[in-house]
């Protein structure tokens, strides 16, 4: 098993990882469960599905778009993300049950706005 294989295999439910689109676009998503065949997860930015083949790590569907790293983020960083999940969630249910939260709620914080400029540096030294 190689080692990209393997770390494909090893991520689980709560786990975040790093995506790139074909278009360059970053994707940091969170596993929301795994099966024998495909990653599911979640893009934390936009709220959006996706699944990945859990052996190559490239995305199922139309848009190819691949895992480039699976490495933990430091915890801070980590915590901002999955803060800023929930808040997606928040905002997405909001926006769907006709509610129109007002632009102030999609703007970043500091500590959201330092956790996405970290996102370069950390895939860039941990690429699998």
């Amino acid at each position: 098993m190689s080692d990209r294989v393997g770390a494909l295999r090893n991520l689980a439910e709560g786990n975040i990882f790093h995506g790139r689109s074909p278009n360059g676009a970053s994707m940091i998503c969170v596993v929301t469960s795994v099966s024998n065949t495909t990653i599911y997860s979640r893009r934390i930015t936009t709220q959006d599905d996706h699944q990945f083949d859990r052996r190559t790590g490239i995305e199922l569907g139309e848009v190819p778009s691949r895992i480039d790293c699976v490495a933990p983020f430091a915890p801070d960083i980590y915590d901002v993300f999955v803060e800023m999940d929930r808040k997606g969630q928040v905002l997405a249910r909001m926006f769907r049950s006709g509610a129109e939260p007002g632009l102030d709620k999609y703007k970043l914080t500091a500590a959201e706005h330092r956790a996405l400029l970290a996102i370069d540096e950390h895939v860039a030294a941990n690429r699998i």
